[in-house]
């Protein structure tokens, strides 16, 4: 079978690009969390951090708005209950079900995160200017929201 010649291209990929930003972006974050004193945080918390409204919600609902399974948000709250910077409890509406939301603890370690962002947020506005961060901004925006709008359907 003859080889296949698979050239590189001259410039980086844009897919490239932005995988390097988002793990300098992840590692950045966990990075800030253990400087600030919470060294149990670890990457799989990420998708709890992210997902996880104030007023808390349930894992089904967390999963599908991370796009992981229930069975991997289901462990990473696990962990984080374990961890006290989660708590269950029973869903209002339906007693079967279970709300997951910070502790107090947690929401120290969520408002820590949040805080960061912000920090970051004005540090890259004021190294690449309000113009360019703006478009940064929108260019992401609109590649997300292109490709969700050609992605196939999941049934």
């Amino acid at each position: 079978m003859p080889e296949v010649e698979n050239p590189l291209p001259a410039a980086v990929p844009f897919i490239a690009l932005a995988e390097k930003a988002t793990r300098a972006l992840r590692s950045d974050m966990l990075a800030n969390s253990h400087r600030s004193g919470f060294g149990e945080i670890q990457p799989a918390h990420n998708a709890v951090f992210a997902t996880l409204p104030a007023k808390g919600a349930r894992a089904v609902d967390m999963a599908a708005r991370a796009g992981v399974t229930r069975q991997s948000m289901g462990e990473s709250i696990r962990d984080m209950v374990r961890l006290g910077l989660l708590e269950m409890v029973p869903d209002p509406d339906d007693r079967r079900a279970k709300i997951v939301r910070f502790t107090e603890y947690g929401q120290r370690v969520a408002a820590a995160g949040i805080a960061h962002i912000q920090e970051q947020d004005r540090r890259f506005r004021d190294e690449f200017g309000d113009e360019a961060y703006d478009a940064a901004r929108r260019v992401l925006a609109g590649i997300r929201a292109l490709l969700e709008d050609t992605a196939p359907t999941r049934g």
